[in-house]
């Protein structure tokens, strides 16, 4: 079976993201007023002049199932007595979108109105959303949304607080410790790790018999060799070229707040669109089916092959158009593993895959003689293709495993996580082994030595990976550390490896109080693969473990997407006099961190006094474990001068 794929399908994911991230321009305008109806009960009334006259769909209108509007309440416990509905009847039109079928619409002033309960505390203000439908002829905007903050009468002030008064991120007690390793997503790293997925693209049945045919063409072609070997490092550069000027489109979005590339990145429903895209993938290496581009395009761009310039060029376009069904899901992967970190990042990587694939062009037409030492084309290519295909599986759950932590699904922990990471790689083993064959193997294949070492290397990384199913002190697999799941989030009650920190701010720095001892905060996530590093590889040194007992810890996930109870949620008014709306966890911690530490990124370590004075300078990453000692002691140090 033969896929189209386009790779615009992955920027219109980012694109949808970025989008829904900024304010949109409302055609109609709404108010929202509450008016309180008997204790804890409140009827909530949103009207609009509608003066464009858009035809505005009753709430309680189906569109083949789908209801027209609804209301998006902040806490799920707050109950719903009357759902959404008209304050009046409005008139009966047939609509040319479905087809002549008629609808209760809504063309001038108009009220739609809804009574809620509180079960318990009743906020100041209420965090609603109103989602409505409208029209006009054949224009239809279904599922269009209202945001509002509506007073309550009675209602308690909320007890959110995010900025402590009188802290300065700038001038701490001592300025001591070690400073934060660079992460491991620095632009080099990035770059190396996309020029390591153009190494695996070139070893690929699509692009690996492209090499000797393609440099012997520069070298031979009209006998002027001089000029193959510059067209031929031209060629090579233009491939770069092709490959970078994927990530243009993410330099055009401008400057966007930092902070939403975390939301990107921890967003349920991109994480497991993106598992699915991962699984489409690897089911496209095993060979069942081929991602391509249409036709046309390959067609057009070697008609527009020649000697000059433009000619290269095409036929380097060409290249990329044709060999897309074995390196999209290799820049798929690279795709989805840094655009959500920034323009940047993007660009780093696609230069590395393009360097890896137009390097060896230029390189061999330099120096034609190598040609002879590159191996014949064979079925090893479609080892090396089904291979990438495990490690996408083994990849892709990664993803799913991102969606099901900040959502809490409690479906993918921690021993889940390993045990299908198990089967995934024995079923690596067995087919490097020749136990189980994908369409694009032959029958009776001798399998090679190489092939049977790498499937034992497989084997043993399988076997080093199994004690993370169990509840033992084995089952901290440090070299995997920050891909599964936190070492808390287990099936077992007790995990051995296990000491949950406290996880609200107010509720430690009380206990800090009442302890007598420095607070340390670790600004966290649940998708936080560095975080993970820190706390299964540094913070379980004996050096380290020792420091921190004499401090109380709380991890504040930034991430985290459970609602906040109602009477929780703000709309907060930054420092620059920027609005922000508190509606969950996450929110409160990341904009909590932003606010009194100007830092988005995780982890983050902070210690303060219980009477809330910054000890010393926060620090980021920090894998050594001896300066990370040094940082606790500093802030430990800093602790006592201040007391004394």
């Amino acid at each position: 079976m033969k896929k189209t794929v386009l790779l615009g399908l992955l920027f219109s994911l980012f694109f949808v993201q970025f989008s829904t991230a900024q304010e949109t321009i409302q055609a109609i305008e709404w108010k929202a007023v509450s008016k309180k109806i008997a204790n804890k009960k409140y009827q909530l009334v949103f009207s609009t002049e509608n003066k464009n006259n858009w035809e505005i769909y009753a709430p309680d209108v189906n569109f083949d199932g789908i209801p027209s509007g609804g209301l998006i309440l902040p806490d799920s416990a707050i109950i719903t007595v009357q759902p959404l509905k008209a304050a009046s009847t409005g008139e009966t039109v047939k609509s040319i979108v479905f087809e002549g079928q008629s609808f209760e619409v809504f063309k001038k002033n108009t009220q739609f109105v809804a009574e809620i309960e509180f079960p318990s505390t009743v906020p100041a203000n209420l965090q609603v959303t109103l989602n409505y439908s409208y029209g006009k002829d054949d224009s239809f905007f279904p599922g269009e949304a209202a945001s509002f903050e509506v007073a309550l009468e009675g209602g308690a002030a909320a007890k959110t607080r995010i900025l402590i008064p009188g802290l300065d991120p700038n001038k701490p007690l001592q300025d001591c410790g070690a400073p934060a390793s660079k992460e491991d997503n620095s632009l080099l790293t990035i770059f190396l790790l996309g020029f390591l997925g153009g190494l695996f693209a070139l070893l690929t049945p699509c692009v690996f018999p492209m090499v000797p045919l393609t440099v012997s063409y520069f070298t031979k072609h009209g006998g002027d060799k001089k000029k193959g070997k510059r067209l031929a490092i031209v060629y090579g550069l233009f491939i770069f070229l092709i490959y970078v000027s994927f990530s243009i489109p993410f330099h055009l979005i401008g400057n966007v707040n930092p902070a939403i590339y975390n939301d990107i990145a921890t967003n349920v429903y991109l994480n497991t669109a993106f598992f699915a895209i991962f699984i489409f993938f690897a089911i496209s290496f095993f060979g069942y089916f081929e991602i391509t581009l249409p036709g046309n395009l390959a067609n057009s761009a070697n008609a527009k092959q020649g000697s000059g310039l433009a000619g290269v060029f095409f036929m380097a376009l060409t290249l990329a158009i044709v060999s897309f069904s074995c390196t999209g899901p290799i820049l798929g992967t690279l795709l989805v593993g840094t655009a959500t970190q920034g323009a940047w990042p993007l660009t780093a990587g696609l230069a590395g895959f393009g360097v890896a694939l137009g390097l060896p062009f230029a390189l061999f037409a330099l120096f034609p003689q190598w040609l002879n030492t590159l191996p014949k084309s064979g079925s090893w290519l479609n080892t090396v293709k089904v291979v990438l295909g495990f490690i996408e599986l083994a990849l892709a759950l990664k993803f799913l495993s991102n969606a099901d932590l900040v959502a809490h699904w409690s479906i993918i922990k921690r021993e889940v996580f390993f045990g299908i990471w198990i089967l995934i790689f024995l079923s690596l083993f067995a087919y490097l082994m020749g136990w189980i064959r994908f369409p694009h193997d032959s029958r009776g294949e001798k399998i090679s030595l190489s092939r049977k070492l790498f499937a034992f290397a497989v084997l043993a990384f399988t076997l080093y990976i199994a004690p993370g199913v169990t509840n033992t002190k084995w089952a901290n697999i440090s070299l995997v550390s920050g891909f599964p799941p936190p070492i808390c989030y287990s099936i077992y009650n007790e995990p051995v490896n296990c000491d949950e920190p406290l996880k609200d701010y107010e509720e430690a720095l009380a206990l800090a109080k009442k302890q007598n001892k420095p607070l340390l905060i670790d600004f966290t996530g649940w998708a936080c693969v560095n975080c993970r590093k820190m706390e299964e590889n540094v913070w379980t040194k004996a050096e380290v473990q020792e420091l921190m007992e004499k401090y109380v810890l709380v991890s504040l996930y930034v991430d985290d997407k459970a609602a906040l109870p109602a009477d929780q949620q703000i709309v907060y008014t930054t420092k620059t006099g920027a609005t922000v709306n508190i509606k969950t966890v996450g929110n409160k911690w990341s904009q909590f961190q932003t606010e009194n530490f100007n830092a988005t990124s995780q982890p983050w370590y902070v210690v303060i006094s219980p009477d809330e004075k910054l000890l010393t300078a926060p620090v980021g990453y920090t894998p050594d474990a001896s300066a990370y000692a040094s940082w606790l002691k500093c802030g430990l140090d800093a602790f006592s001068s201040a007391t004394k």
